[in-house]
């Protein structure tokens, strides 16, 4: 029995399949007669770059032609049909690719065609020419004969000199779609009389990878294995799949926040290939996602995506395929939650805006990326226990405690050298004891973040009023504190300095005051 993929070969532009713009650009070069001398074909294994060339030589050679519909009635075309034209001369480059070839090919351009209008060579694998090879078809590929054409073919056209793709008129082959790859097969089984499952043709059509020949390979070797009787688990087997019902199986337990079922799934397909798992599974988070699917928001689909695009870069860094399915489904599990926080954030929405009781807006203090890489460890679910206690704290402790949860270190100085003043209409307006440099500066430092926490606990529209404390209260402190010094005349002629300094400096009093402080008496700065 031959092939599928020769059985159902294209005989003509109308059957090329996936292809439509560049069948539509070589039929309008026909029938125009708008012919150029040597045309390039590169893309995907399998796409229809050698079926392409062989219809288009037919074309050009047919009794009725050149024309974009060849006869197929005529003794050119009878013999093109069945590979025994004598002036379509194929070369396999891979196999002939020295100079000795391209000599050999270069002598049988200089006899015109024995029967039909052209003498057409189709070159396939021509970037497998060596330099020595390519350089010398050069000439011949520019200007050939009046009675010669050239048909190139490649999968890589990144390797074929600059000069070579100069001479050429160059026709990109896309890798062809799933969809039509899937028609195409469903023709075939009808027209053989196969039984076939939907599901298990996608499989098979997703597997070829765009590559129509693969795909009909693959076929092929599932009409056997299956007995005819083509469905999703045999094909499944036959690929070393696994079963997409257990695809789905896993996103269920992930949904249901099951730990121990999802670690003995874990265990049970840990010896499958890990990179076919992850695509099965972004493949089917896609199905449900055209297809409205209400069991995840448009949320989870996002972040269950970002995961397992993760997990498949991490697939180059260890040979743990266990381990690297455990962290991915973990933390899908705990995508989930974030559903509960977009709920949180919906209600509190709703809280009226010109009540004099502050409600927090959010709990975005639970970062999206301590959700998901762990390194929060308390519990993104909201009970009504804890919602009423963020809603009943008082609006600057709620800052604080916010202050405490994005960075203890600076919540400490916060809450150390800070004073609470009012909170009205959104403004936030506290008083900066801070006098020493090293506190002043972490909290120059820290303001941007202060001022993001405070819109995520109160709204966009909070602002930050900062008052520092009066210069004068800042020089009482510094004399009580210069009382440590056994020369009070010293202290008294540093504050008579900063005086001085004030006229020819734009600093303010505070700064000038807490700088030359520091600069003297370092020891015992406040």
């Amino acid at each position: 029995m031959q092939a599928l993929a020769l059985k159902y070969r294209p005989k003509n532009f109308d059957e090329l399949i996936g292809q439509d713009t560049i069948a539509k650009s070589l039929s309008h070069a026909l029938d125009s007669k708008r012919l150029s001398h040597a045309y390039l074909f590169s893309g995907l294994r399998g796409s229809g770059k050698t079926s392409s060339a062989r219809i288009f030589a037919k074309d050009l050679i047919c009794e009725k032609g050149p024309t974009s519909h060849a006869c197929e009635e005529c003794d050119n075309c009878i013999m093109a049909n069945e590979g025994r034209h004598i002036d379509i001369i194929e070369m396999d480059a891979a196999s002939h690719r020295k100079i000795d070839d391209i000599r050999e090919l270069i002598e049988q351009t200089k006899y015109a065609p024995s029967v039909a209008r052209y003498k057409i060579f189709i070159i396939d694998e021509v970037h497998m020419l060596t330099t020595e090879a390519s350089n010398a078809l050069l000439k011949t590929l520019e200007e050939p004969p009046e009675y010669v054409k050239f048909i190139l073919a490649t999968t890589n056209p990144l390797k074929l000199p600059v000069t070579v793709l100069s001479r050429t008129q160059h026709f990109r082959f896309k890798p062809i779609a799933t969809n039509l790859i899937m028609a195409h097969l469903e023709y075939i089984l009808q027209n053989e009389n196969i039984a076939y499952e939907q599901s298990a043709i996608e499989i098979l059509a997703r597997s070829g990878s765009g590559s129509l020949r693969d795909t009909l390979t693959l076929l092929d070797q599932a009409i056997i294995f299956s007995g005819e009787n083509i469905t999703q688990s045999k094909i499944a087997e036959m690929l070393g799949l696994l079963d997409p019902t257990k695809i789905d199986e896993i996103l269920k337990i992930i949904i249901n926040q099951d730990r121990n079922a999802l670690i003995d799934i874990i265990k049970e397909i840990e010896n499958y290939a890990p990179e076919t798992i992850i695509d099965e599974l972004i493949s089917n988070l896609k199905s449900k996602f055209l297809k409205r699917d209400t069991s995840f928001s448009l949320l989870m689909y996002e972040r269950f995506f970002r995961i397992l695009a993760i997990a498949k870069g991490m697939l180059s860094i260890s040979n743990d395929n266990g381990y690297t399915f455990a962290m991915a489904f973990f933390k899908m599990m705990e995508a989930v939650n974030l559903r509960q926080i977009d709920e949180l954030i919906e209600a509190s929405k709703n809280i009226n805006q010109n009540t004099t009781k502050v409600q927090p807006q959010n709990a975005q203090n639970f970062t999206e990326n301590q959700n998901l890489d762990g390194r929060n460890s308390k519990n993104l679910q909201s009970s009504t226990k804890t919602e009423q206690t963020l809603t009943n704290m008082p609006p600057y402790k709620l800052f604080v405690k916010n202050i405490y949860d994005r960075d203890y270190d600076l919540g400490e100085i916060f809450d150390n050298y800070i004073e609470f003043d009012s909170f009205e209409n959104g403004v936030m307006t506290i008083i900066s004891n801070a006098t020493n440099i090293k506190t002043r500066n972490a909290l120059n430092i820290g303001f941007k973040a202060l001022k993001e926490i405070l819109k995520q606990t109160f709204g966009e529209k909070a602002t930050l009023k900062v008052i520092k404390k009066d210069s004068e209260v800042l020089k009482e402190q510094i004399k009580k504190n210069m009382s440590l010094n056994e020369d009070r005349n010293e202290t008294n002629e540093a504050i008579e300095k900063l005086q001085q300094m004030k006229k020819t400096n734009k600093m303010t009093n505070e700064e000038i005051l807490i700088n030359e402080l520091d600069r003297l008496f370092g020891a015992y700065k406040v």
